[in-house]
């Protein structure tokens, strides 16, 4: 029995695994050996956040070098499931997307609906289909290059581009539809705009850290503990991000009638903390109304441009603004 305890402890611990043999990640000094960089820039570019660039655009995910080639120099390194789940999307048809081919997997861990995505990929595992239930480990796919970007990706660069993510809306496609009229929408749901990619290098060093210290990682807890860029007041009572995440979501509840949320944004427009307010909070019929931002995480992270400081004011962007109305319906 106590032997079951410990092994159940060590795989709470670490929910999360890497996905290819690549473990430089771990080896202080040997982050060169882990990430791609893109073309004439150092592995920094390959890491998680406003990285590509000069620091305007973001990267969601991470790009993770190849161990092994064939005799033609392609990359050959078996891509697995990073964390018990099903897979829940599939695109084979590299030229539909930026990420070429494409597996996404849904994974609940600690209490939370969490999305895995792996890009680039040469091949899928023989019989691989949407709704199969994969262990961790479990090879999914062969690292690749595909991608439908006008310069491509060299043998040289290959790599898997991965992501852990929360999904935004789950009626995206709806959503998609009505902002965007006309306009083409290949993947549903599994569009790359839904996915908010939390940062995987964070998160695998955090679970190191926690396991060194035979402490148990919490995910909802990792999320909680990210830099708040903002603060924003959201007048809905329905506000669906909440009720999808649960354990996102602040226990204290105003004494009146729920009437929306106060919510902190990280960098990456992730909903770290949603609060629960009555209407005494929401003094006019905005939906969305900008409280607080920190500045010296808003230079950090310029890429997203979800707020804007205009003369003495901060404000919610154009994108910010989208990016909040898709969280909210």
């Amino acid at each position: 029995m106590a032997i079951a305890l410990v092994q159940a402890a060590a795989a709470l611990g670490q929910p999360f695994h890497l996905p290819t043999p690549n473990h430089a990640i771990f080896e202080a000094g040997k982050e060169a050996g882990y990430f791609t960089p893109t073309i004439g820039r150092t592995w920094p570019s390959g890491t998680f956040g406003c990285v590509r660039s000069e620091g305007w655009q973001m990267h969601e995910g991470i790009d993770i070098k190849c161990t092994q080639r064939d005799a033609k120099g392609e990359p050959i390194d078996p891509v697995s499931a990073a964390a018990d789940g099903t897979i829940a999307y599939i695109n084979a048809k590299a030229g539909l997307s930026n990420y070429g081919n494409y597996i996404v997997m849904q994974h609940q861990v600690d209490g939370l609906p969490v999305y895995t995505l792996y890009a680039h990929l040469r091949a899928l595992a023989s019989g691989l289909s949407v709704g199969q239930v994969k262990k961790s480990g479990e090879i999914i796919a062969t690292m690749g290059r595909t991608s439908n970007t006008r310069q491509g990706i060299s043998r040289e660069r290959a790599h898997l581009h991965f992501e852990i993510c929360l999904l935004a809306n789950q009626n995206f496609s709806a959503w998609y539809k009505k902002k965007f009229v006309g306009q083409r929408n290949d993947h549903g749901q599994w569009n790359g705009q839904n996915l908010i990619g939390i940062d995987p290098w964070k998160l695998f060093l955090g679970q190191n850290e926690k396991k060194a210290k035979r402490q148990l990682f919490s995910l909802p807890q990792f999320i909680h503990n990210q830099p708040v860029l903002c603060r924003v007041l959201v007048k809905s009572p329905n506000f669906q991000w909440a009720k999808r995440h649960p354990n996102l979501v602040d226990s204290m509840k105003p004494q009146k009638t729920i009437a929306g949320y106060e919510i902190s944004l990280d960098p990456n427009g992730v909903p770290i903390t949603s609060t629960p307010r009555d209407a005494s909070s929401f003094s006019d019929e905005e939906p969305f109304k900008l409280l607080h931002v920190d500045p010296k995480v808003y230079k950090q992270s310029l890429c997203r441009k979800l707020v804007f400081k205009k003369g003495q004011q901060w404000v919610l962007t154009a994108k910010g603004i989208k990016h909040l109305n898709l969280l909210a319906h």
